[in-house]
This record gives structure tokens, sequence and C-alpha cells, in this order.
């Protein structure tokens, strides 16, 4: 199948992302928040939904789910820019159920998104929200078998949640499956900013080019990125944008520290953390962001000669064993997630008090991310980072890009080292 450009696929491609760009935007609002009413009934979802959403423990909309969902329901594109937590599945998720039950066909909406753990995330948001209208839902990701998916995706469920290379590959190798998505009305990009990345940018124009033109295209984002700009430019002028977006910045109920320490004895801090601080404080579970596999790895088997039971989740492991690390985690069965930068991005998990950064990440915006893995929809939280004498210009990055210093959390050394011999 001969491949069309993708609109503004010249703008859309790989431009650097300065602080400049995250911070600023570049986009207008066109929402007045202030002017809607605070209750989902009143944004236009029918008494079911709204049943739903207070049988989940939703019972006020977000921002951004106020900002969006009228918006939605009209039949406009829309862009939605909003920190990290801040509730935006259900944003595009509650409009798009409502819209398909008054004319329920497949493949109805198409959810493009850059991990694996995030696409089975928002799928099982969809199948909560969508419990009572016998909604068919399919997970479309890498490290799954690909027969298994063919056959599901021709039968032609609701609502289909993908990472783009594992789908582009599904059509690639058979070529009837993409008649599935002729129909489409929703196309959403979930953590836009990613799924626009250079690496994503051909299998994306693969999959446009079988949407029909009518969509409704829905970009949602906590990270405002110079793709997402030439994007609205080129061929979303007329979309509804809504902008919570005073630039990157973590959530005001999180406590950002970090933790001066020479790194030769990086692992003894952790294991004193891990031992004695977060006990003290009472931390149901912790992620651990490590910045390689292999780091992630050696940490895991660290832990666990020392008596610390954790998950690894990383690109290095199959898929059955990322799911499986996840669900262990997700379940408490165990306190701790040791992960790479795939975790960063959109994973809920509301017993999560603690986010670690074992490594800095090199670009600042990262920090950002794995820090919103706590202290999300209104909840409190507490970020650490372990900065050595080789990251002094990392944690000054960070502090530029948030706008604000990072608190130093002090150990007694002689106390911590204590623990070496046993490390």
């Amino acid at each position: 199948q001969p491949e069309q450009p993708l609109e503004g696929s010249v703008e859309i491609a790989a431009v650097p992302d300065g602080v400049a760009a995250e911070r600023s935007g570049g986009v207008a609002s066109t929402s007045d928040v202030a002017a809607v009413p605070a209750d989902f009934k009143s944004l236009g979802l029918s008494e079911w939904l709204c049943g739903v959403c207070k049988s989940l423990g939703m019972n006020t909309p977000t921002e951004v789910q106020r900002g969006c969902i009228p918006a939605i329901l009209q039949g406009r594109d829309v862009i939605g820019l909003a920190q990290t937590g801040s509730g935006k599945t259900a944003a595009f998720a509650l409009p798009i159920l409502q819209v398909l039950a008054k004319d329920p066909y497949g493949v109805f909406a198409l959810v493009l998104t850059p991990t694996r753990e995030l696409a089975a995330q928002i799928c099982e948001q969809f199948r909560a929200l969508g419990a009572g209208m016998r909604l068919k839902e399919l997970v479309i990701i890498g490290g799954v078998d690909m027969q298994h998916q063919a056959r599901e995706l021709a039968r032609r469920p609701h609502v289909v949640v993908a990472t783009p290379g594992r789908l582009r590959g599904l059509l690639d190798a058979d070529g009837g499956l993409s008649a599935g998505l002729s129909r489409t009305r929703f196309l959403v990009l979930d953590e836009a900013d990613r799924v626009l990345d250079p690496t994503f940018e051909d299998d994306l124009r693969y999959v446009r080019f079988c949407l029909r033109q009518d969509r409704q295209t829905l970009l949602f984002s906590a990270t405002m990125t110079r793709s997402l700009i030439a994007l609205q430019k080129a061929s979303l002028q007329d979309a509804h944008v809504f902008q919570a977006y005073e630039g990157l910045r973590t959530a005001d109920r999180l406590r950002e520290e970090y933790l001066f320490l020479p790194a030769k004895v990086k692992e003894v801090y952790l294991h004193y953390l891990l031992t004695v601080v977060v006990p003290a404080r009472k931390v149901r579970s912790a992620i651990i962001f490590c910045s390689t596999c292999r780091g992630c790895h050696l940490l895991s088997v660290l832990l666990e000669e020392l008596g610390l039971p954790a998950a690894a989740l990383h690109s290095g492991k199959s898929q059955k064993a990322r799911l499986s690390a996840l669900a262990r985690f997700k379940s408490e069965q165990v306190p701790l997630l040791l992960a790479t930068d795939v975790a960063s991005r959109g994973l809920d998990i509301p017993t999560v008090d603690l986010v670690v950064n074992y490594d800095l990440p090199v670009l600042a915006r990262d920090y950002v991310h794995r820090v919103g893995r706590t202290a999300r929809a209104g909840r409190s939280g507490w970020s650490l980072s372990l900065v050595t004498q080789y990251d002094v210009q990392l944690v000054h990055a960070i502090e530029e890009l948030i706008g604000h210093k990072l608190d130093e959390h002090k150990l007694d050394e002689d106390e911590v080292l204590k623990g070496i011999t046993k490390v």
C-alpha cells in the first residue's frame, strides 16, 4: 500500500525541544474553563456515564475534563494540554463512549500511545468506564503474538489502543486489516509529544493514511513541543485548544528533594533509604528510576540479595515479564518497582507515594514525567533524586525547567555508611 504524506510532515520532523519551547508552548488557549459547570452531567454526559463516574469515585470533573469533554461531544478536533495526573484519559474516553453508545460499530476509536504499559493501562480505563455497554476493546503492542492480534483486530473491536510500530506491522502483514480502520470516527494521540517524535513518524503516516479524512482527531499531552505546534498549524487550525499549560511543571502537592552523595556509595545510600527512611515515612510503594536496562537489572539483583523484594520493568524483558512485573507492583505484592523511562509516562498507580531518581535523567523534561508518577489527582507525594558529584549540571537544568529549586534531604553519613559492608 503506497504511503501518503502526513499533513505537515515537513514541520513535524525532528526539531530539538528546548526549554523555551517547552515552557512557553506557543499555542493559545481557546477554552474558558471558568464558565464551564463543575459536574459531569452539565458537561453533556449521559446519566449512565455519570453513574459510572460516580461508581469509580470520580465525583467532580478535573480542569482538563471540563475544558475538553464539551468540545469533543460537539464534534470538534481537540488539543488538550495539562500536567500529568490531571485526568486526561477520562477526558477523551468518556465522550468517545457516549458517542459510541449512540451508534456502536468497530473500529470506532483508535488510540495511539508511545509505550506498551501505557497502552494496557488506557485499555483498562476504557474497560472500566464502558463496563455497562458491552464494550469490546483491544490492545495492540509488541511482544505479543501477531497472529492472535491480527485475528482480534479482524473482529473489529469498538476501541483499539496501540503502539504505532506494532499496528503498522499488522497492517503491513495483512492489507485487509486496514479496511477495518476505514470508518474509524476518532483518532487519539495520547502523550502526543512522544507519538509525534521522529521515531514514530513513518508508522504514524502509514496508519493515518488508512483512516477516513473526516475523523475527529484528539491530541493529549503534558508537554508542549514544537512538533505539536507544527501539527496544529498544518492540519488542526480549527481545533479547540485547552491549555492548562504553564510550561512543564510538577504537582503542587509534590515534595521535591535531592540527596547529595558520593557516587561510589550510591547503593549504600539507597539501601539505607529503603530500610530506614522509607518505613519511617510510611511509604506504601515506590518507583525507582534507572537510566539503563543493565543498571535496572543489576540493581534488582542487588536488592534481591539484600532481601528487599522488588519488581523490575525495562525494555530488555519480554512483554510477558513486563506485564507480570507491573501486575505484581500494582497489586501490592511487592512495594518497589525498578524501572527505566519506559514507566515514566502515563502510568497511574494510586499507592505510589515516592519516586526515587536513582539515576537522574539526561533530559530535564523526563524528570517531570518521572516524578509525575506520584502526587496524582490531588494526592500528595514525595520525590527524591540521588545526586552525585557528576550530576550537578543535570540538577541545574531540571531546576531551570521547573522554575524552582529542589530541597536538600540530609542524612547522617556515618549512620548511612554503617551498612557499607552488607551492601
